[in-house]
């Protein structure tokens, strides 16, 4: 199925790009969640004349996620958490109560922009979490935690 990028999206493509994805991706993902447009005549005609537009539009979502990178560099949160004697949490902390935590400190995040690699914590100590708020803009935040 050949679609029509409406926005950067990570190691598919850039906006405008005109990219071959399979069926179920492209008709259950892409295009209900107006990240994509069929390839057909008419909305490559419709996207030329828009294309300004959605450039401008993309533009202002990246320097919005730039500040929100700027904000987010210049906190450290502290979380307490109940702890065993040795450090071990009773539990965990998830993308959740991270993307909580943040928000609770004045910066909108959401659950899916926060990075988790190696799983959630389990230890008390200090973390560097990543984040990644759009497909070309990254920040990173200090968590501290603590025992009970």
């Amino acid at each position: 199925m050949d679609v029509i990028l409406l926005d950067k999206l990570g190691k598919l493509g850039d906006l405008g790009d005109k990219v071959t994805v399979k069926s179920g991706y492209g008709r259950n993902y892409l295009v209900p969640y107006g990240l994509a447009v069929p390839a057909t005549k008419e909305n490559v005609e419709a996207f030329e004349t828009r294309r300004a537009e959605l450039e401008s539009q993309a533009a202002l979502r990246k320097a919005e996620a730039e500040n929100r990178a700027q904000q987010l560099s210049e906190i450290e949160l502290s979380l307490v958490a109940k702890a065993g004697d040795e450090g071990k949490l009773f539990g965990s902390i998830g993308p959740r109560d991270l993307a909580d935590a943040i928000a609770s400190a004045g910066i909108d995040v959401a659950k899916s922009e926060v990075r988790m690699p190696e799983g959630p914590l389990r230890q008390t100590g200090e973390y560097d979490i990543a984040l990644q708020l759009h497909p070309e803009v990254s920040a990173s935040v200090r968590v501290v935690v603590t025992a009970e």
